[in-house]
């Protein structure tokens, strides 16, 4: 997921390490967590696989030299395989997956985003049913959260469904 976000960012902008890792907490956190030990050798994965090229700049009057990444069409490839690939994952991890995916719907065609949509709602609504089918917990503490895992199930539901219908008008 951090591969498919990265290359998402860069795809917008060159920029340096920090300033990725910067991006990524502000967009994606509540999907990913980011940390400095992760990112760079991710970029120097993604360079040595010839997804983005880096080039080391001056910056500034303080003269501290930075290395800029910037996408390649080889790593645009990749984002996009990335974007459209639907692996079998945990729930958890395939909503996070989704989120980061929508972050970056305007860089899809709509017939791309429609199916992304639609494949969510399908595993949205499945889990849903999942729990419906099982009765609610005795305990009053596992009761409370499976209740609200139903409420955000629905919510997430009502939300693509709006969305769904957004795509359609557009």
């Amino acid at each position: 997921m951090l591969e498919l976000a990265a290359l998402g960012l860069l795809q917008r902008e060159p920029l340096h390490g920090y300033k990725l890792k910067q991006e990524l907490e502000l967009f994606v956190s509540s999907c990913i967590s980011v940390n400095y030990g992760a990112i760079y050798p991710l970029l120097k994965r993604l360079e040595e696989r010839g997804y983005i090229l880096g080039e080391r700049m001056e910056r500034g009057e303080t003269g501290i030299s930075r290395k800029i990444y910037q996408i390649t069409e080889k790593g645009r490839d990749r984002w996009r395989e990335k974007m459209l690939e639907l692996p079998k994952e945990s729930w958890v991890n395939s909503r996070s997956r989704f989120g980061i995916k929508f972050f970056f719907f305007s860089d899809l065609r709509p017939e791309e985003r429609q199916k992304l949509i639609d494949k969510r709602l399908i595993a949205c609504r499945l889990r849903l049913k999942e729990f419906e089918d099982k009765s609610i917990p005795g305990d009053p503490y596992r009761a409370n959260i499976w209740k609200r895992h139903l409420w955000l199930l629905r919510s997430e539901i009502d939300w693509l469904e709006d969305v769904r219908s957004q795509e359609g008008e557009s």
